[in-house]
C-alpha cells in the first residue's frame, strides 16, 4: 500500500516546494477524496486533529522544524501510487493546489471531520486525537464539492 510519505513526495514532485502546513492539508484531502472516489484509503497512517488542522504524524516527523518542504526533503516513492491514486491526487491538486496554507487550514477547521475530532478541546489545545476515516468518507461524500473529472 502507498504511504502518506509517498503521497507527499508525489505532491511535491508535481507542485514543487511548499509550506509544510500546505503539504499536510493536501495529503489530508488526497486521503479524503480517495475514500469517496476510490472507496478506499490512499494510505494507512492515521490523521490527527492538530491545532492547525489535520496532520499525519509520520509526515510531520519528516519535515519537523522546516517551514517549507521541497521534494528532496521527503524520501517517499511517488511510483508507489497506482493510477487511481494519481488521478485522485491530481484532481485534489487541481482544486486545492493554488490555495494558501492558511486558506486550507481555515477550510479544514470549518469541516465536520476535524471539528468532530476536536470536540471537548479548547481552541488552543494541541491534540493527537485521530480523524476517523469513516467520518471523512461520510462528510466528503455528502459535501461533494470536488469532482475528479473537473465538473
Amino acid at each position: 500500500m502507498t504511504s502518506a510519505i509517498d503521497v507527499a513526495r508525489y505532491i511535491l514532485d508535481k507542485r514543487g516546494t511548499m509550506t509544510a502546513m500546505k503539504l499536510q492539508k493536501l495529503v489530508y484531502y488526497a486521503q479524503a477524496w480517495s475514500l469517496v472516489w476510490d472507496e478506499r484509503p490512499m494510505f494507512p497512517e492515521p490523521i490527527q486533529a492538530g491545532l492547525n488542522g489535520p496532520v499525519v504524524r509520520e509526515l510531520y516527523d519528516k519535515h519537523n522544524g522546516k517551514f517549507t518542504v521541497n521534494p528532496a526533503d521527503i524520501e517517499g516513492n511517488p511510483g508507489a501510487l497506482d493510477d487511481d491514486a494519481k488521478e485522485t491526487v491530481d484532481a485534489v491538486l487541481d482544486f486545492y493546489g493554488d490555495k494558501s496554507a492558511e486558506w486550507l487550514s481555515d477550510l479544514t477547521h470549518k469541516e465536520g471531520p476535524w471539528k468532530k475530532a476536536r470536540e471537548g478541546l479548547a481552541a488552543m489545545d494541541n491534540s493527537e486525537k485521530p480523524i476517523l476515516l469513516e467520518w471523512m468518507a461520510d462528510y466528503y461524500t455528502r459535501v461533494g464539492q470536488v469532482t475528479r473529472d473537473g465538473q
